[in-house]
């Protein structure tokens, strides 16, 4: 356990940016679930405005340093590839 002023200190801040990065995190992944979901029931536009909220949520994490840079745009373009079926599908039906 911390024994100084300043390591007592540390642990207080390592404990609000852990709550604060793991509801980020925790955003992110239900973002991705409800896109994925919008996407599953193949409604063009309420896929788009999904994928809006997930992108907007995956760009802020990387922005903050939750996720990686690479990492959210990995996410965005697996879930773009995905949201372009859709938009496929819903043309040639």
């Amino acid at each position: 356990m911390a024994n100084s002023k300043s390591a007592l200190k540390r642990v207080r801040q390592t404990k609000k940016r852990t709550a604060r990065n793991r509801a980020q995190k925790s955003r992110v992944k239900e973002v991705r679930k409800s896109a994925l979901a919008a996407i599953e029931s193949g409604d063009a536009s309420a896929s788009q405005a999904a994928y809006n909220r997930f992108a907007s949520a995956a760009d802020k994490a990387a922005k903050s340093g939750v996720l990686h840079k690479r990492t959210a745009d990995r996410l965005k373009s697996r879930m773009a590839a995905k949201l372009k079926g859709v938009g496929a599908a819903a043309v040639g039906a």
